[in-house]
């Protein structure tokens, strides 16, 4: 009986189409992440049991650190016009004097926690450099001179027409009277609701929230 030769393949795959298509995707992971700019304050927030996502648009964000520290920011990354009108109103109500390069560098920063009289000099940096300045804190603890409630006035003007989400962002350390000088602030502005920004805990378990959580249905009322 004649043999029959079994024809040999090479046991070696070729890889360069999977290499390819990894660096496919880590590029486009790359271009695609939104990275969270750099905050000027660590706070450490306290631990709350809460359904509410975070509304990161058309909102007033008020950070408060364990000093006693107050910054503002505005979160209207959509649209960067509102804080283009804000540092504008900001500029010709309070005589600040900014060039238009600093206006437009305040709507590249994160967050403000200086005086006015210190808003020139921050500003005239570049967004990286902002870092390394030791901010002070809006002024609140005057209320005759709270600085924050000017922030707080043209920002709300800036989004007239848009539904605004109030958040304070509070150090699990800082004193209540802090607290209060940023609640006057809103207070003199007509605001009376606001959300505080916590840290996620886990809900006990078998409460509603849990089962919403787990997918599971709600309980039937007794």
């Amino acid at each position: 009986m004649p043999s029959v030769k079994v024809a040999r393949k090479a046991a070696d795959t070729d890889m360069t189409p999977f290499v390819d298509v990894a660096f496919l995707i880590l590029f486009f992971f790359i271009m695609a992440t939104k990275f969270k700019p750099p905050e000027p304050v660590e706070i450490t927030t306290p631990n709350s049991v809460s359904s509410d996502q975070l509304k990161e648009q058309d909102g007033i964000m008020i950070e408060l650190d364990k000093d006693g520290r107050v910054f503002f920011s505005l979160m209207a990354e959509k649209d960067p016009a509102v804080k283009k009108t804000v540092i504008q109103n900001m500029n010709t109500t309070r005589n600040l004097g900014l060039t238009e390069a600093e206006m437009n560098n305040y709507v590249r920063t994160h967050s403000i926690g200086v005086p006015f009289t210190q808003l020139k000099p921050l500003l005239s940096r570049p967004v990286d450099e902002q870092k390394n300045v030791k901010q002070p804190g809006i002024p609140v603890r005057d209320s005759a001179s709270n600085e924050l409630y000017y922030w707080v006035r043209d920002a709300v003007t800036a989004f007239a027409g848009t539904k605004i989400n109030y958040l304070i962002k509070g150090d699990n350390a800082a004193k209540y009277p802090d607290f209060k000088r940023v609640l006057e602030a809103f207070k003199r502005n007509d605001i009376y609701k606001f959300q505080l920004v916590t840290s996620p805990e886990s809900a006990p378990v078998g409460t509603e929230l849990y089962n919403q959580r787990q997918g599971g249905t709600k309980p039937a009322a007794e």
